[in-house]
């Protein structure tokens, strides 16, 4: 169970981060932006998230993701290096250029990633090795976002939910759906084994600071917010 637990994070992370950079791709050659521009970008990007790839590795592999007599200098990298790196981009000059020719269909689409996560997550809560208040069947709702992202982006004979929404029906989703994304990461902070613990069922919420699974913390809870932010500003420009 955790060997494909493992394998199912590291295909999840490469697959939906390959689509969100698709989506750049196309979108880039639309924009006024110089074909020098355009090409600093994708190789900024690419840097960006192969690099942090290799910080996500080492951290991991020697041990100082998992080392909580250092908390919270061990987990404060991997939350607040993306935190600052995406919402600089999200809203940069750039970013609102390339957004105003990705459509919001293609970036909530994207957030269909959240229903496989919470998939992973149980099998690692069956295989006892995470906490069952991470999960559906705990405390863990953030399947709800996953799933409402189908519902709204799925087109059947020309008809699509999103479609029919108002813009403040989009921002209320990516409200809610930030909102489900923080009580989780709250869950899994308070069930680690630090001061700050509050939930002291066994087992603790270690095995995210284990690479692969620490893509999770590392590229995939950083992924969920930014499509958020990406969606959020996406219904402020005006058409």
């Amino acid at each position: 169970m955790l060997g494909a637990a493992q394998i199912g994070f590291i295909v999840l992370t490469a697959i939906f981060y390959y689509l969100l950079y698709r989506e750049f791709r196309l979108a880039l050659p639309k924009t006024s932006l110089t074909t020098e521009q355009q090409k600093r970008f994708v190789r900024n990007l690419l840097i960006a998230f192969f690099g942090w790839g290799v910080f996500i590795y080492v951290w991991s592999r020697f041990g100082v993701f998992s080392n909580f007599s250092l908390f919270p200098v061990n987990a404060a990298p991997v939350i607040f290096i993306p935190l600052v790196t995406i919402l600089l981009f999200c809203f940069s000059k750039s970013a609102k250029e390339i957004l105003v020719h990705i459509p919001q269909e293609n970036i909530i689409k994207l957030q269909v990633f959240r229903f496989y996560v919470e998939v992973l997550l149980w099998a690692l809560f069956s295989a006892a090795l995470l906490p069952v208040q991470m999960t559906f069947e705990g405390r863990n709702f953030d399947i709800l976002t996953g799933v409402t992202a189908v519902l709204l982006t799925t087109r059947i004979s020309g008809f699509m939910l999103l479609d029919k929404m108002p813009k403040i029906a989009v921002v209320l989703w990516n409200i809610l759906g930030l909102g489900l994304l923080i009580n989780i990461v709250a869950i899994a902070i308070l069930s680690m084994p630090t001061p700050l613990r509050v939930f002291m069922n066994e087992p603790a919420n270690t095995i995210v600071t284990e690479f692969p699974i620490s893509l999770l913390p590392g590229f995939l809870v950083p992924l969920a917010y930014m499509l958020h932010i990406l969606s959020l500003r996406k219904a402020a420009i005006k058409k």
